[in-house]
């Protein structure tokens, strides 16, 4: 956060976001408990948005607050509060410490795991920050290629927009941590509608999936000003394009989709807390078992999939998780075999399995689960061309558009925006509607292509959601392009 963003934070933000005072607050009332933590949050967001060529109402959002956790007498408590005097978090550490003696007895949740006691800093690594551009000319610029984006008559919708969050986080805890993360996220899209007759088709820059940490200086990287026109043209292609075919084929997955393949299908059913049933009534459980780790074959010996959160750059690394475990990079399935899980220090200690630095929450007022942050499927040794030219009969298909799963995150159904035929080692004619289904069980064994690290993106998402109450987190998602063979492919008409 900037220093001028700090002088315009109320008084009680201020002090609050200074890891001295929080942890003076601490000292105050952590004596009367087995252990407590506090971890303040302050977040503000701006989302600007060019549609039609015509500025949208300028998002701005700014919330602030801090979570208690109290565990004693076999219990944990937790209690959230916006009033950052010393008055409000004594009355939130009252209410958590009240709640932790409420469950006492009534839980299998541990109440407070051994971890390391850690303390330390992460900032995300910026080059161009948000705040040093004036706002009228990130408005120029998103003017500038939304009108890129109206080429014919036949687009009907477009628009461009950034989004934009700074995020500061405090922890401190009676075991001594001490720990400040500082984030910066920039979320850039593109879309255009086109339509003709009965037949409208959409295309986006992704979806939201380039997304990532830094500041402006995403944009030049990803040539985000010049691709307007490419991705008009793509809409206005589709209109006049066969409907994908129907049949059992090979499948080249592009990255943008294949986030979707790897979140689905392997991020949420490695969570353990929904391995263990606490998913059941929101998203479902997981077709994973506890006797599966060590020894089940997860996919070809092809697929390598890693919980990495030291990244540079991706959408959701950080240096230590929401309850101040220091985040380090761990193999979750390795040459195929299915070796970790993703659950933080309390699901590691109940369940008796390897996980990750992975408890997070979404804001100030919700406590740590189990979450997806960095899943890459790391890269193979395949080019592009070799991945196209291994197949005989087969499609290419990019960015997804649509997904369904089973409550066991084991059968799926996803669509995708855009397809290309390939016949006989070559890519062909574009076609839309493209959808294909599998079975996670069964579906990354086909696997028998990765891309190389020419082909691999840094994406990720910024909508994962999860818990009750909801928890909407950021997960970022690094992946190569891949073949898998002998998928049932089908149109959407």
């Amino acid at each position: 956060m900037s220093d001028a963003n700090l002088k315009a934070l109320s008084p009680d933000v201020e002090r609050a976001v200074d890891l001295d005072w929080l942890a003076a607050q601490l000292s105050a009332f952590a004596d009367d408990v087995a252990f407590c933590s506090l971890r303040m949050v302050h977040e503000s967001n701006e989302r600007l948005m060019v549609r039609q060529n015509i500025l949208q109402p300028v998002h701005l959002a700014r919330t602030a607050g801090v979570m208690v956790t109290v565990s004693e007498v076999g219990g944990t408590g937790y209690a959230a509060t916006a009033d950052l005097s010393p008055a409000g978090l004594r009355a939130a550490f009252d209410s958590a410490r009240a709640w932790a003696r409420r469950i006492a007895g009534r839980t299998d949740v541990p109440s407070r795991p051994d971890r390391v006691v850690a303390s330390g800093s992460y900032a995300s690594r910026v080059a161009e920050p948000w705040a040093r551009v004036p706002r009228h000319e990130k408005i120029e610029r998103l003017t500038e290629v939304s009108a890129s984006l109206q080429t014919d008559a036949r687009v009907v919708d477009w628009s461009a927009s950034l989004w934009h969050t700074a995020t500061d986080s405090r922890y401190v805890d009676s075991l001594g941590a001490r720990i400040e993360q500082r984030f910066q996220y920039l979320v850039p899209d593109i879309s255009v509608t086109a339509s003709d007759h009965s037949v409208t088709e959409t295309r986006s820059f992704g979806g939201y999936a380039h997304c990532r940490q830094g500041g402006l200086e995403i944009l030049r990287d990803l040539d985000f000003d010049a691709r307007g026109a490419e991705i008009a043209q793509q809409a206005l292609e589709l209109l006049g394009a066969p409907n994908c075919p129907d049949g059992t084929m090979d499948v080249v997955l592009a990255p943008d989709q294949m986030i979707l393949q790897i979140h689905e299908s392997i991020g949420h059913p490695l969570e353990l807390d929904r391995i263990y049933g606490d998913e059941r009534n929101y998203a479902g459980t997981s077709f994973v078992t506890p006797d599966m780790f060590g020894q089940y074959q997860y996919g070809s010996d092809l697929l390598n999939v890693t919980f990495a959160p030291d990244v540079v750059g991706e959408f959701a690394s950080f240096g230590f998780d929401d309850e101040g475990t220091p985040a380090k990079r761990e193999h979750l399935i390795q040459n195929g075999l299915l070796v970790r899980g993703l659950g933080g220090a309390r699901s590691q200690l109940r369940t008796g399995l390897d996980g990750v630095a992975n408890a997070r929450a979404c804001s100030w007022n919700r406590a740590p689960i189990d979450r997806m942050a960095n899943l890459n499927l790391e890269p193979g040794t395949s080019s592009f061309d070799d991945l196209i030219g291994a197949v005989d009969d087969g499609v290419f298909m990019e960015t997804n558009i649509s997904w369904s799963i089973d409550d066991s995150r084991n059968k799926f159904q996803f669509g995708c925006e855009r397809a290309r035929l390939i016949r006989h080692g070559e890519l062909g004619p574009v076609v839309r509607k493209p959808n294909y289904r599998g079975v996670s069980a069964t579906f990354w064994r086909s696997l028998d292509g990765v891309g190389n690290a020419a082909t691999s993106e840094r994406l990720g998402t910024p909508f994962c959601g999860k818990g009750e109450p909801n928890q909407c987190v950021r997960v970022g998602h690094a992946t190569p392009a891949c073949r898998f063979r002998q998928v049932e492919v089908f149109g959407g008409e």
